[in-house]
């Protein structure tokens, strides 16, 4: 996972055709450090279907503010710079919960594609 320190970097990781999903966090957030074990096997599950990048919101307060990033882990999927769908909730989200959402966010850009 690409860690985007940037706002031009992130319109740029975000502008592509393949879908990118955008996980946002921080450093002292409990439930982000709860995600860290599984995350890379997401990743390199979904590798060929699915980018991805993180942000850590206080790096990047003004993007995330634009993109009214409150609750962290966030998570958006983004194809061709536009938003597709997001996962934000309070509630600590489970391995289960975020591969739901990265089976959404390809069925999402496979139907728009079409």
């Amino acid at each position: 996972m690409e860690y985007v320190k940037t706002e031009a970097r992130f319109n740029e990781a975000i502008a592509g055709s393949k879908p990118t999903i955008a996980v946002f966090k921080t450093t002292w957030c409990k439930d982000c450090h709860f995600i860290e074990p599984f995350m890379p096997e997401l990743v390199e599950a979904y590798k060929d279907r699915l980018n991805f990048i993180q942000i850590d919101r206080d790096e990047l307060p003004d993007l995330c503010q634009e993109l009214n990033i409150l609750g962290i882990p966030s998570f958006i999927a983004f194809r061709e710079g536009k938003e597709l769908i997001r996962f934000v909730s309070k509630l600590r989200k489970t391995r289960e919960e975020i591969e739901q959402f990265l089976n959404r966010a390809v069925e999402v850009a496979d139907a728009l594609a079409k």
